[in-house]
């Protein structure tokens, strides 16, 4: 088995168990039973309980789907920006690509915590401050990428011809840009999507990320981290959740090199 079919394996795993998995559920992901805290696996919590006899099952589930979709929202977005943000500084070079440049280099100084702290205090709701966040870090790299790859086929003899033909910008990027372009920006959305999941985790992790009860996987592992004597393997769920998830995009990307 290659990495790339591994890799796809292990994540359409995780994405029907995100989907899935809560529509059999019968406790969800906020319900509480105090007597049950910490305790082992049973027909209801095939994984067992947290600290607050919450259902793991249910947790991990929605967590894996709030981070796989915040995570997929914000690299195509930024990638929808970047690419068009790109082909746009190599068609029409002069001022037009001075300007973006600049604005992606400015906005490359402010590390990508404080961008999602800020839209954080801009919008009232978190998901969608992570969400804007990460994808006004990430569409910097799409630019690059895109503008650097697309300037040298831009000069090629067929994309000239093309534009002598009548042969609009939209036309011939579809047509002579992406397929040579595209392989390695798909490469870079797999990149982004690990990112974009581990940095939601992290910032959990730091308590600065989404507040309880929301199940998420950073917030998770801070919850439980106190218990991880009594019940460790309920904190190695959310552990290895994150890690088989970011292992997955890896060995898809890295397939695509």
């Amino acid at each position: 088995m290659t990495a790339s079919r591994l890799g796809w394996g292990l994540l359409v795993a995780l994405i029907c168990f995100a989907l899935l998995a809560p529509l059999g559920d019968p406790l969800g992901p906020f319900r509480q039973s105090l007597t049950k805290a910490l305790s082992g696996a049973e027909a209801a919590a095939p994984f067992g309980y947290d600290h607050l006899g919450r259902s793991m099952f249910s947790r991990l589930a929605h967590a894996l789907r709030l981070s796989l979709l915040l995570a997929f929202a914000a690299t195509a977005t930024a990638a929808a920006i970047g690419i068009a943000f790109g082909a746009l500084a190599s068609w029409r070079a002069g001022w037009i690509d001075r300007a973006l440049s600049l604005l992606a280099d400015s906005m490359l100084a402010l590390p990508a915590l404080l961008m999602v702290l800020m839209m954080g205090v801009i919008l009232s709701s978190t998901p969608l401050a992570f969400w804007a966040g990460l994808a006004a870090v990430q569409w910097i790299e799409f630019f690059r990428l895109t503008r650097s790859a697309a300037r040298s086929h831009l000069a090629s003899p067929a994309a000239v011809a093309a534009t002598l033909q009548g042969f609009g910008p939209i036309w011939i990027f579809r047509r002579i840009l992406w397929p040579e372009i595209g392989p390695m920006l798909r490469t870079t959305i797999a990149f982004g999507v690990a990112n974009s999941i581990a940095a939601i985790a992290a910032l959990g992790f730091v308590s600065v990320g989404m507040r309880a009860p929301t199940p998420e996987l950073g917030l998770m592992m801070v919850e439980l981290l106190p218990s991880w004597r009594e019940a460790p393997f309920a904190l190695l769920q959310p552990v290895l959740a994150c890690f088989t998830l970011l292992l997955a995009l890896n060995l898809i990307a890295g397939a695509r090199k």
